[in-house]
Parts: structure tokens; C-alpha cells; sequence
């Protein structure tokens, strides 16, 4: 019961309202639709490529035993690993392989700061938003002060605004965003190891170019 009188739905729909409205207005379409879905992260084990490796590192067995072509049968989930091998089967040179793994995990980054920028943001606007509920509730109050029955009202208004501002903004967005920035630095630092795997794959099938151009 206690808990309850912590309540207010008024103060809530200023604060929460608010700090949605805000967040919406300035932040554009992509970027919200990103920051939303990156939730999904918090959720899961950091990013580890291992898995990654290992596989690059079977694909590279495969093609000196059998050629660089036999990788286009691969079935490979990672995105940017299967671009890089696309490009390999299809005799890209090493350096435009590094180049495109590259700007691949440059998106990524990218995509993981505009997500946690996006609840830094709303972390920000938060306590604004439980002052603008809380000068609602002042106004409030001061407009009923001939019925002593209604200040009430306005005053929990107003200090319940302060208190949803402080607790959005320090327990929900602020760790969000902190630990959405914490799991692209991970992303990051994993994902740069499978550049050097990736750009040997790619010079195996180099030597063998200069012999196809001087056969044709």
C-alpha cells in the first residue's frame, strides 16, 4: 500500500509522455527504429568471434585443398563474413576485401553509437521532463489554493515528476545506454580480429589471377 502512494499517473504521463515526444522529435526515423531494436542486446552474451575465426579458418583449408570457389557452398550466418567470402569467390583483391570489412565494422559501430546515443538522450531529457510535470504541479496548486481539498493534488504532481525524472534517467535510460556503448566496444574489438584471417583467404586466390589472364 505504501508503494502506491509512490503513484501518480498524471506525473508519469508528463514525465514518460515527455521524454518519449522529445526523444521521437529528435531523433530521426532509422536511428529510433535501431535504438528499439538494440534492447535485444542487452539480453544476450557479449559478442564473441571465436566462432568466427574457427570457421574462417576451416574456409581457408577448404580453399587450398580445393580452391577459393568451393567456398561459394559455404553456409555462413554472419553477414559481414559472408560478404567478405562473396567477394573472395568472386577474385576481389586482399586490400578491397580489408576495405570492405572494414567499413562493415565501421556501420556496425555506427549503428551501436546512434542506439546508445538514442537512450543518452532520453536519459538527458528525463529530469527536464520531471521539471516541466513538477512547474505543472506548482501551477496547479496555486490555482486551487482557495480549495485546500485540491493541493493536495498538485503538490504530488509536482514532486512525483522530480522523482520519475531522477529514477528514468539514472535506472532505466542512462544503464541502457551505457551498456549498449560497453557491447560495441566488445562487438568492435572482437569483430577487428577477423580482419587478417579474412585478407589471407583473399590472397590465396591472388597468385592464381596473373595464370587465368595469361591463359585467356
Amino acid at each position: 500500500m505504501q508503494l502506491m502512494t509512490l503513484l501518480d499517473p498524471v506525473a508519469l504521463a508528463i514525465v514518460g509522455g515527455g521524454t518519449v515526444l522529445v526523444t521521437i522529435l529528435r531523433t530521426p526515423f532509422r536511428d529510433l527504429v535501431g535504438g528499439v531494436g538494440a534492447l535485444r542486446i542487452l539480453w544476450r552474451t557479449p559478442f564473441d568471434a571465436e566462432r568466427l575465426l574457427r570457421q574462417v579458418a576451416a574456409l581457408t583449408r577448404i580453399s587450398r585443398r580445393h580452391g577459393v570457389f568451393q567456398l561459394d557452398r559455404a553456409v555462413i550466418a554472419d553477414g559481414d563474413v559472408a560478404a567478405a567470402v562473396a567477394m573472395i569467390v568472386d577474385g576481389a583483391e586482399p586490400d578491397e576485401v580489408e576495405a570492405l570489412v572494414r567499413h562493415r565494422r565501421r556501420a556496425r559501430i555506427d549503428r551501436h553509437v546512434a542506439a546508445a546515443e538514442l537512450w543518452a538522450a532520453a536519459a538527458e531529457t528525463a529530469p527536464a521532463m520531471g521539471m516541466v510535470g513538477t512547474l505543472i504541479g506548482l501551477a496547479r496548486m496555486f490555482a486551487d489554493m482557495e480549495d485546500t481539498s485540491k493541493i493536495g493534488a498538485g503538490m504530488a504532481v509536482a514532486l512525483m515528476a522530480t522523482l520519475y525524472g531522477a529514477l528514468l534517467a539514472n535506472l532505466v535510460f542512462a544503464p541502457i545506454a551505457a551498456r549498449l556503448r560497453a557491447a560495441g566496444r566488445i562487438e568492435a574489438s572482437e569483430r577487428a580480429q577477423l580482419d587478417a584471417p579474412l585478407v589471407a583467404l583473399a590472397a590465396l586466390q591472388a597468385p592464381r589471377q596473373p595464370s587465368l589472364q595469361s591463359a585467356a
